[in-house]
């Protein structure tokens, strides 16, 4: 039977695909940041869990090694773990932007860095999630633009390093998605409406949009699929939206 790891499995997008995983009869182990959610998922999924913390580089070393002395491998590793930062450059600190930095790349970086080392075996798949702002030009997302710009220059590099072992890497790219991180975005009917406007489809992505996305790369069915990033975005980075039509 595969075994999981996510990593970030208290956030909107990683509980929604370790649903679909442990629904799927899978194995798998939750790791993230808050210690009371986490476990209150972890309960009621009946899953092993791990603290994960971006800042703390040895945490996601320890959840590869937990998910090992679990289920006896990984075959699977998605890194859900993010954070949001919507200001110009000229307003953002030195501290936001490297809280930035380390929330979104450098926990990207860490799972790959323990995917090199523990995923020796069998191969496997790890999937890293980018964002749509890594790709167009969208105001005061410089600081988590060039973080998700950084994630997908991972990717690609991480899956030229690991082919020859199986290992796939490959990233999803969200555009707005109406997860408890964006929810002051969302939930302000302004906001709302002109980022609906931003995307073709005509609606903001929902946590179960990204995550059937990376639930798919996780799978056996994409085994001949890495080095890739798939925007989830409802035509975000690649169509023009919807004009506001005068009523």
């Amino acid at each position: 039977m595969s075994a999981f790891l996510v990593l970030g499995a208290t956030g909107s997008v990683g509980e929604n695909l370790a649903r679909r995983l442990v629904n799927d009869g899978c194995n798998v182990l939750l790791a993230g940041r808050d210690a009371d959610r986490l476990g209150k998922i972890s309960k009621e999924l009946c899953c092993p869990s791990a603290l994960v913390n971006a800042s703390e580089p040895t945490s996601f070393e320890r959840c590869f090694k937990a998910t090992v002395e679990s289920f006896g491998e990984v075959t699977g590793v998605a890194n859900c773990v993010g954070s949001l930062l919507l200001k110009p450059a000229h307003s953002t600190t030195d501290g936001e932007f490297h809280e930035t930095i380390t929330a979104n790349l450098f926990s990207a970086f860490a799972t790959v860095r323990a995917a090199g080392r523990l995923m020796k075996r069998n191969g496997g798949s790890v999937v890293l999630v980018s964002s749509a702002a890594a790709r167009i030009g969208m105001p005061n997302h410089e600081a988590i633009a060039a973080a998700k710009a950084g994630v997908e220059g991972l990717t690609v590099s991480a899956a030229a390093s690991y082919a020859a072992r199986g290992l796939r890497f490959n990233a999803v790219a969200p555009g707005l998605t109406r997860s408890r991180m964006t929810q002051h975005l969302w939930e302000n009917k302004t906001s709302a409406e002109a980022s609906t406007r931003m995307h073709a489809l005509g609606r903001l992505g929902e946590p179960a949009d990204v995550a059937a996305m990376i639930y798919w790369l996780l799978s056996t069915e994409t085994s001949w699929v890495t080095g890739q990033i798939f925007g989830v975005d409802g035509g975000l980075s690649s169509v023009l939206g919807r004009p506001k039509v005068a009523r």
